[in-house]
């Protein structure tokens, strides 16, 4: 198995975007087989599709990662990315859309635009590369075209025209008729992708003179020439409309809708037409970089000095870490040296190769325009750019959402223990959407991620392939304690042994600070505490502060002044004053009108405006303050408000079920705050417990 090397022109790099289910991979299935480059069409529900390989993906039966499938059409390589459709996997379809020159909106003909669709559309709008739709599954139940078209025309605009419509729907769909050329290509029974093409049928032709002349319209408006043309009834050639629709397309201002079945395999030749005809080439993509912080373009040109940048690391469980990469200008050879400008570090390049699924065929190099992929690199990581050190070009890396769930992460035995920081490591350079801490407070190990799914697919992956067993958890709150009231404590140690003895006495007294964590000082007179004792006794009154007496948090916001006490000249030292400090810290606590203390979080949420009802009716069950309301840009609504982190644990599934995965929202720790007292108790109670299970 082997591909040839393609110009930069003769190049399409085409991502597949959608909401989950709309059929991407079976799409990515239907174009892989009929440009022959598989002899027979998988089946996602089969486990056996090109594009979900994972282990992962086949049990589930949805994408959960970015993969690539180079075809060849009429003479041209496409690159086809196909991107997961769930919002927890949000960071692989951001990875795609970096490096993809075009995006195909797939939609499901009896949905309609979907919750991820609208994300796909505003995230390629962003990226601000031309797209074009599909209108997927004709062949289903409750398939309508219209209303299909109707829902991305309400979503998207009225750039969106059809330059096919179907022939039947659900079972009795057949076939597309072509606005362009004016032909209808009906296929056969079976899903080998065989057509005929001829005259529209008659029943059709009054639906086809309005989407054509609605079709004119939109690429006439472009044009002034053709619009006058039109207006005065000249005939427009074919040629003329599918090279107007071709800029029309590169300049966003026409979307064309095609039609069809993937899984029938209807439609999906003309839909590979379409990439070849109207999509851009890697040649008309332009791009910039940064060369001694100055702006410059960079040319497709195989000839010029390389540049590439890396959009995915994956762990191939046979060959190591590989690292896909797309080449912007130059050429990558196989067993070169590349200079990694993020890093400003050299890399030594092994064998090079295309990667299509997981299958690898190997190559002298990957090109101008071109996606390739190379093995054990060492020191570049996803976004990183590789390029000739005589000309160190920086290219604009990948911006990934912040992680909005989290889960604390216990092994299941010591070996676990000793594998489990590596291994978690090994997860976080493949996915720059996870996050991997350690709460110094409570002393968890924490890992982030886009929602329960990425985490627990994340570790999953982990389980298998480096043996790792853990157990997940809510990551414990960090709670505080501290006292609300002024108080005065003594306590004296005093051990004899038969030698030296032990001999400590202590005043301290105790008051809040609700301005900083802890001060110590000392008021003493007369020297009845030894100044060289004082350390001691500032080092005790710390160790009392790391268990408070309600629940065992840390103690904060206390200032302590050392007022009096005693010492014995022969048996007082560090060590007994130290003691009598920490058990004098104790009790003044306790006699401080102790309170437990919360952290409280600052919440900002964006949700359609339809949502903020429902938003805030949730906020207000979670004792929220609300501090404002912002409306924003496409009818969107930020709230603001504070809130007890405990409250938002898990706000990222809760947030996802009142909006339809409309929302986003991010937390900034804001202060902390008394826990109320029915709250308070349920805190103690899970402390004691937890300690006893901790001690046996």
């Amino acid at each position: 198995m082997s591909l040839p090397h393609y110009p930069a022109d003769r190049i399409r790099n085409v991502g597949l975007f959608a909401h989950g289910g709309a059929g991407k991979t079976s799409l990515a299935e239907a174009l892989l087989f009929d440009a022959k480059a598989t002899t027979r069409l998988g089946r996602v529900d089969d486990g056996n599709t090109v594009t979900d390989y994972d282990q992962d993906e086949i049990k589930r039966r949805i994408s959960v990662s970015a993969a690539i499938a180079p075809i060849e059409w009429r003479d041209t390589k496409i690159n086809i990315i196909d991107a997961p459709g769930y919002a927890d996997f949000i960071g692989e379809v951001k990875s795609a859309l970096r490096v993809a020159d075009a995006a195909i909106i797939v939609i499901d003909a009896s949905a309609g635009v979907e919750v991820g669709t609208e994300q796909a559309w505003r995230l390629a709008e962003e990226r601000g590369i031309p797209r074009l739709i599909f209108i997927n599954k004709m062949d289903r139940e409750n398939a309508d075209f219209g209303r299909a078209l109707a829902s991305a025309r309400e979503a998207f605009g009225n750039a969106v025209a059809p330059i096919q419509f179907p022939i039947g729907a659900e079972k009795q769909f057949k076939g597309v008729v072509d606005l362009l050329s004016e032909e209808a290509h009906v296929y056969g029974d079976n899903a080998a992708g065989e057509f005929t093409s001829g005259p529209i049928p008659d029943e059709l032709k009054e639906d086809e003179e309005t989407y054509r002349r609605q079709l004119v319209e939109s690429i006439a408006e472009q044009d002034e020439d053709l619009m006058m043309r039109y207006l005065e009834d000249e005939p427009i050639s074919t040629e003329e409309l599918a090279a107007g629709l071709k800029q029309c397309v590169a300049d966003g201002v026409v979307v064309p809708v095609l039609v069809g079945s993937a899984t029938q395999n209807k439609g999906v030749a003309q839909l590979l037409d379409a990439i070849v005809e109207l999509l851009p080439s890697a040649a008309e993509a332009k791009t910039t970089g940064f060369l001694n912080g100055e702006e410059v373009a960079i040319e497709p040109d195989a000839g010029a000095p390389m540049v590439a940048i890396a959009f995915k690391t994956f762990a191939d469980p046979h060959v190591g870490r590989v690292t896909y990469f797309r080449v912007y200008s130059g050429a990558i050879k196989s067993n070169t040296h590349a200079w990694n400008s993020t890093r400003g570090e050299d890399e030594r390049l092994g064998q090079l190769f295309y990667v299509r699924g997981k299958d690898h065929i190997n190559t002298d190099a990957i090109d101008a325009g071109d996606i390739g992929a190379v093995a054990k690199l060492a020191s570049v990581a996803t976004g990183d750019t590789l390029c000739d050190q005589s000309r160190p070009i920086e290219l604009a890396g990948i911006e990934f959402p912040a992680p909005s769930y989290s889960t604390s992460v216990h092994p299941k035995s010591k070996t676990d223990l000793d594998k489990m920081g590596p291994a978690l490591q090994r997860l976080i350079e493949e996915d720059p959407t996870l996050r991997l801490s350690r709460d110094a407070a409570t002393g968890e190990t924490i890992l982030s991620g886009l929602g329960e799914p990425h985490v627990q697919i994340s570790l999953d992956r982990m389980t298998r392939r480096f043996g790792v067993n853990v157990e997940l958890g809510l990551p414990r709150v960090p709670y505080r304690e501290t006292i609300s009231a002024k108080t005065l404590a003594e306590y004296k140690h005093k051990k004899q042994t038969g030698g030296a003895g032990q001999y400590g006495h202590v005043f301290l007294e105790l008051e809040p600070l609700p301005d900083a964590d802890f001060e110590f000082s000392e008021r003493v007179f007369g020297g009845s505490v030894p100044r060289n004792f004082y350390p001691a006794v500032e080092k005790g009154v710390r160790e009392g502060m790391e268990s408070g007496p309600l629940a065992g948090y840390p103690v904060v916001n206390v200032k302590v002044t050392l007022t009096d006490g005693s010492y014995h000249a022969v048996d007082s030292n560090e060590m007994s004053f130290k003691i009598a400090s920490k058990e004098a810290f104790k009790k003044g606590i306790l006699q401080g009108k102790p309170v437990l203390l919360e952290p409280v979080v600052t919440l900002r949420v964006t949700v359609p405006e339809a949502y903020t009802g429902d938003v805030m009716s949730d906020l207000n069950t979670k004792r929220a303050h609300v501090s404002g309301m912002d409306p924003g840009s496409n009818g969107s609504t930020t709230i603001e408000a504070t809130v007890p982190a405990a409250e938002v644990q898990r706000y990222a599934t809760d947030l996802r079920s009142i909006t339809q995965g409309r929302g986003s929202f991010t937390t900034n720790f804001s202060h902390y705050q008394a826990v109320p007292a029915h709250i308070a108790e349920h805190v103690r109670a899970a402390a004691t417990k937890q300690a006893e299970a901790s001690h046996p």
